[in-house]
Formats: structure tokens, sequence, C-alpha cells
């Protein structure tokens, strides 16, 4: 048997539509095989809070993995985060060794598992209805804003649904951005080298009802490089219906999003998710939920991350001119979500494109963890992990915090006030907002 393996990771489709997906004790038979191994290796000790906490209950018994009580096994799943990152950069043994570990979906369908035997948190729940909660909430977006950052409002909050009151809530906006494109199209430039391509921009509930600048950006940088394009926002990604374990959820988004797009992708459009989670699930998620659908198969093929488009359009047609430096600098930090599409650094290369690039590139969890961290006993715990993050942010001295993950991106923010509040900048950049700014297209 071999000790560990380099070859690339491959993941396996998810059998959620079989009974055994579902039955506990199989679940627990392999969360048993699979943490005595963890426990063996710990090479994913700095990674997520999962991972201590397993560590933390095999040392308290004398005879190891097997004095644990299995009962305590969802402490592990509650801390996990489904970044990923310990399948695709840290395990020696995912498949093709034999092994055959796949900790993050593990803990998927132990959630999956949960939910389906009625035991879930019916409040918590009601955020991972984005689109409801969106809509709502950018139809009175100045107040939705004042009570997310009034202190009584937040002692609510926290006590009914157990937010904690300290941890960042995105701003609502009433113009999403299918408003604004609808209201403005950006001028392709037609002597750019790109010109001719045509691009869908997936604009996902976050840069929708959240951060439309981020959407506005990316259309302004695209069509700088001639190229044209549409925002299209059918629904969800589902990527917080796939935190709770609801995959049933999660192929009902996917298909209403597969057939809004496609019709673009026949026509010649590469389609971009403009948040790496989006990403994440358009080019590899759904098609492990959904492995015979043709459309999906057909969407993931199609998709790009924004920054990975960028440098695409760099590399086979070169940029259209107009760049200028950005004094002060830049810090980067690569989201996991972007790490786990196995694409490389593409918002660090796509920032060292601006002339005279100051970058300095973090390449660590910032502890958020999508809706995780928000949570009363989850947030102390995302800025501990986040901390080397935060630290790293502070010492590089530059003007410009991004990370491509905009939850991230305040976190991150978050930990430097605690750290040095005088280095924290206001808020966080998209990289595409930087890439705009470089252009002097914001």
């Amino acid at each position: 048997m071999r000790e560990g393996s380099l070859e690339p990771p491959v993941r396996h489709p998810l059998a959620w539509q079989e009974p055994d997906f579902y039955d506990l004790a199989k679940i627990e038979a392999e969360m048993h095989r699979v943490f005595e191994i963890c426990h063996g290796c710990r090479r994913c000790f700095n990674l997520c809070d999962s991972f201590p906490r397993l560590f933390d209950l095999v040392d308290a018994q004398p005879d190891e993995m097997a004095g644990v009580n299995p009962a305590d096994y969802k402490q592990v799943v509650d801390a996990c985060t489904l970044c990923d990152l310990c399948f695709m950069t840290k395990c020696p043994y995912v498949p093709p060794h034999e092994w055959a570990l796949d900790f993050p979906h593990l803990m998927l369908r132990y959630r999956a598992a949960e939910l389906k035997a009625g035991k879930e948190d019916k409040i918590g729940a009601q955020f991972t209805e984005t689109d409801r909660n969106g809509k709502a909430a950018s139809l009175a977006a100045p107040l939705a804003n004042a009570a997310a950052r009034n202190g009584l409002a937040r002692a609510v909050l926290e006590k009914v649904a157990k937010v904690d009151r300290e941890a960042y809530l995105p701003k609502f906006n009433g113009r999403t951005l299918v408003l604004r494109a609808a209201e403005d199209k950006p001028e392709v430039n037609r002597r750019a080298p790109a010109f001719g391509r045509k691009a869908v921009l997936y604009a996902t509930c976050f840069a929708n009802y959240n951060n439309p600048e981020i959407g506005t950006a990316a259309r302004d940088v695209l069509a700088r490089n001639g190229v044209e394009t549409e925002v299209v926002y059918p629904r969800c990604c589902g990527m917080p219906h796939l935190e709770r374990g609801d995959l049933a959820r999660v192929a009902e988004h996917a298909g209403t999003v597969a057939d809004a797009l496609l019709p673009y992708v026949a026509e010649g459009y590469d389609v971009i998710a403009l948040v790496p989670s989006c990403a994440l699930m358009l080019k590899f998620e759904w098609p492990l939920i959904l492995p015979q659908d043709a459309r999906i198969k057909t969407l993931s093929d199609a998709t790009y991350d924004v920054s990975e488009y960028v440098v695409d359009i760099a590399r086979r047609e070169g940029l259209a001119p107009g760049l200028s430096p950005l004094p002060g600098g830049m810090a980067v930090h690569i989201a996991c979500h972007s790490r786990a599409q196995n694409m490389g650094q593409k918002a660090a290369e796509m920032l060292k494109l601006i002339p005279e690039a100051d970058l300095a590139v973090i390449e660590r969890c910032s502890g958020h963890g999508g809706s995780w961290g928000i949570f009363k006993g989850n947030f102390q715990t995302a800025l501990k992990v986040g901390r080397p993050v935060a630290r790293q942010a502070v010492s590089s001295g530059k003007a410009f915090i991004a990370s491509e993950c905009p939850l991230a991106g305040e976190h991150i923010v978050q930990g430097m006030e605690r750290l040095d509040p005088a280095a924290a900048p206001e808020h966080a950049w998209h990289p595409i907002q930087l890439f705009a700014r470089a252009y002097g297209l914001a």
C-alpha cells in the first residue's frame, strides 16, 4: 500500500439519491475510518477548527479513536466550512489513493442525513434563502443596513438568530446589478485585441443584492477589452443549501441556472461567475451532484472565474492599453474556493498585469467560512483561524486590501482592526474592482 499520493485529486460523484447515503450507521462507520486516518496523519491541524476538535476528542481517550463516542462526531461536522482545502491541498490520501478520503463531502453527507431526519436549525436555515432575503432587503435597503449596524437590533438578532453582534453583515443595495445592467450598458472597445468575445456574467446573489459594484467593475473592464457582456441572474447557485446538506435544493437551483445560461453558451458566450464560491459550484460541485446531466457538464466547461477570464484574455489576445499603477500597493487574499478550483492564483496573476504592481499575496484561509463565521460561537473562532491572514495584511503595509471572496475580505478587515486599528482600511475590495481602478474606470 502506498504511503501517500502525488497524483492529482479525483472527486467522485455524490450518491445523494441512494438510500445508503443517509444511513447514519454507515456514515458513522465511514467517519470512524476517516477520523482514524486523520488522527494518524494530522497534516490538516492548521486548517479549519474541525481538525483541532477531532484531535482533542482523540487525545482525551486512552485508547484513542476507539474511545471516541460517535455522538461527539457532530462537533467535528459543525466546524467544517466546506472550504475543500484539506481535500485539494493537504490530504495525501484522497482518490486515486486506495484510502479514498474526502473529508468535506463526508461532513456534507452527515449534514444531509441530519436534514433528512428532520434535525436542523429552523432559524439558521432562513439565512440560506438568499434570493428571498435579498429581494426583501433590497426593497428597504437603507432600513436593513441601518438595522445591521444598530447595537440594539444586533443584540436582538444575536438572541433570536444566534448571529454574533460583532460579525460583519453585508450591506444591501436597492439598485441590484441586474437593474443596473438593464439601465446602463458600457460601450465595447472595438479596437481591443479581444474584440469579438462575448460573455454572460452570472451575477451571483452577493453581487446582485449586496455589492453590484463588483459586477459593474467586471463589465467595464471587459468592455474596455472588447468583450460584449450580458448580466443574468435566475437564482442563487445553491451554495448556502449545500452548506446545510440540502442537495435536492442545490440540484433544483442548478437546473434553473443552467436553463437560463445555456442559450447564451449556444450563441458563443462564455460564462463568468463573479464570486469564487459560485464559480466552484458551477464548475465542480454541480457536476458531482448531477453527473448524468449534459446541461450541467456543458455549463461547467463554459464557466470562468472573473479573474481567470481576464488572465485568459491577457494570455490569448493581450489586454487593451490604459492600465496605470495603483499607488500604495495591494495585498490580495486568495480565497479558499478559488484555490479549490485548482486554477492557480488567478487574482494575483491579474493584478500583476497592472504596471509597477506592488503586490503582496496572502494564500491562507480567512476563517470566515461562508455563513459559518457570522454565528455566535463561531465568530471568535473564525477570527482566530484568520488571524495569520490579518497579520500578513497588516504587515504588508499596502494601501488596498482585496479578496476574491467579499465576505472573507471584510472579515480580514475586522481581524486587522483588532491587531492594529490604524492599519485597517475602511473596507476590502474585490480584485476586479482594483483592476477597473487601474484602468481609470472606478
